[in-house]
């Protein structure tokens, strides 16, 4: 065989082998022929086949010959074969993919996912045995502001259906349990987004056809069934509009003019991290800070201000220092 037609052979089998699709999916001869001709590459279905099964003496293939048309597939454990090799920026993607996502992607991603993990996890732990160093995955975290709580348990089949309609844009008839029922109502929901709010995975979805988006705990759907109907998105929607609107924050997108006075040292973080893009700050002899700032009108807001406890004083608006104030109140006579 002449150098050209090897090299030819090898970049036919090279891109076979990058057309076949980890088992449990495959693909017939057919499709790996059709897929071949929008290359430019030309060759029978005979010497496909051979091709093929010359192949599955090289690499951990299989043919499904259950039912016709056959289908091949990587075997389900099989490695990742792949060029070039992940860079170690890559590998860290991967692991903190797996980390951070882990729970949001659909079980079929994962599985697809699942030898790029594991690959990128090994190239983590040579590079650090060869370097004599700690492996990137111990040296990265992500640690959120706030009281640690442990995540509540969604139903495995009641995650996996949400997830895969939301990939499909599908709808979902849904069994949900509002926190503080005894009973669950069923609702005809499309699915529009995935939130993770601390431990807490969110559905966002709208009801029937109405256009008014709601927000679902996960861990409170007790069922969930895949519909063979689209989904219908509200005219204009938009994930991150719902959220600077404050959507996670237990709002309704109306916004408040706050004027707080911090005790020393207590509000100085809001220097460098301030409370919005109008924010003033005025530091008396004493070192008070007197904050202005227009902000979100949340359950959020209530839960900052609550957490410098005597640290910091509602001046302005009055409807909140009227509901600090009863607060205090309130809080007084338990503790007294």
């Amino acid at each position: 065989m002449s150098a050209k037609s090897a090299s030819t052979v090898l970049l036919r089998q090279w891109l076979m082998l990058r057309r076949i699709p980890r088992y449990p999916q495959k693909v017939s001869v057919r499709e790996i022929h059709d897929m071949l001709a929008r290359e430019g590459t030309e060759i029978s279905m005979r010497s496909l086949e051979r091709d093929l099964h010359e192949l599955s003496r090289l690499f951990p293939l299989t043919c499904d010959a259950r039912d016709k048309p056959y289908g091949w597939s990587w075997m389900k454990n099989a490695a990742t074969l792949d060029i070039p090799g992940l860079t170690l920026s890559q590998a860290l993607t991967f692991a903190l993919v797996e980390r951070q996502l882990g729970s949001m992607l659909p079980a079929s991603v994962l599985a697809d996912l699942k030898p790029y993990f594991e690959m990128a996890r090994q190239r983590l732990v040579e590079h650090a045995r060869a370097a004599g160093t700690r492996p990137w995955t111990d040296k990265v975290r992500n640690v959120l502001p706030t009281q640690p709580l442990l995540a509540p348990k969604a139903r495995a089949e009641t995650r996996e259906a949400v997830v895969e309609a939301l990939l499909n844009e599908e709808r979902l008839t849904l069994r949900y349990r509002p926190r503080g029922s005894e009973s669950a109502k069923t609702y005809e929901a499309s699915p529009l987004a995935l939130v993770q709010r601390g431990p807490i995975t969110y559905l966002v979805c709208a009801f029937f056809n109405y256009s008014d988006v709601r927000m679902l705990a996960l861990h409170r759907i007790e069922s969930a069934e895949r519909l063979d109907k689209k989904a219908s998105v509200p005219p204009g929607f938009s994930l991150d509009a719902e959220i600077r609107k404050g959507l996670f924050e237990f709002g309704d997108g109306s916004t408040i003019k706050v004027e707080l006075l911090f005790d020393e040292g207590a509000g100085a973080h809001l220097y460098e991290t301030p409370l919005s893009t109008d924010q003033q700050i005025e530091e008396d002899a004493e070192g008070n800070l007197r904050v202005r700032a227009t902000v979100l009108d949340t359950q959020q807001l209530r839960w900052w201000l609550l957490g410098f406890g005597d640290g910091v004083e509602v001046v302005k608006p009055a409807k909140l220092r009227k509901e600090f104030r009863e607060m205090a109140r309130g809080m007084a006579g338990i503790y007294e």
